[in-house]
């Protein structure tokens, strides 16, 4: 479906471009755009290769178990029957840990990884658990420490202070992640 509308823009660009006589201001613009998509994409890439090695690392270190352990008495509050079950907190507690210090698209393989150990733990089958829905919607509202996705689309940008952002980062992503998991935890009462 995006792709049919992505296509029906471009196609109307051309169109309007012919019809207005801007054929060469549209060429300069598909090619300033295509620049600018290859250097924001190489600057994000080169920010989650890092942040991905360096949790590849502290989960083979064993770094991830302790702050598994460290972060327990949330995580048991959070995700009540993955704790019960012990299968999938080391999982939660790496994605979380990406999250926090603000990975973004990085954290999407760890994210599948505990969602899948979230899955085994899912007695009602193709219905998502209460955990599911938590570490879904944690997921969405996270809680950024150190916003780098964030701070290196501004340095991209030309940002003269691309860390300017961080408190106001820090507010935002506290009350969004205090009243995201208190919606969840009324929602998920009343779910049978």
């Amino acid at each position: 479906m995006i792709g049919k509308i992505c296509g029906f823009i471009i196609v109307l660009s051309f169109i309007f471009a012919i019809i207005t006589g801007n054929v060469s201001a549209l060429s300069d613009a598909i090619y300033k755009g295509a620049d600018s998509a290859i250097n924001l994409s190489l600057s994000l890439m080169g920010m989650m290769c890092l942040w991905n090695g360096l949790m590849q690392v502290a989960q083979s270190s064993g770094a991830i178990d302790k702050a598994t352990r460290f972060m327990s008495p949330v995580l048991r509050f959070l995700f009540p029957d993955a704790y019960k079950k012990n299968n999938g907190m080391g999982e939660i507690a790496a994605s979380m840990s990406a999250n926090i210090f603000g990975i973004g698209n990085g954290a999407t393989p760890l994210a599948i990884k505990a969602m899948e150990k979230l899955q085994e733990n899912n007695s009602g089958g193709e219905r998502a658990s209460n955990d599911m829905i938590m570490f879904t919607v944690l997921g969405t509202a996270s809680l950024d420490i150190f916003p780098t996705t964030l701070v290196a689309l501004r340095r991209a940008a030309g940002s003269a202070n691309p860390f300017e952002i961080i408190i106001p980062v820090w507010i935002c992503s506290f009350v969004t992640a205090v009243l995201a998991v208190l919606l969840v935890k009324i929602v998920c009462s009343f779910r049978k």
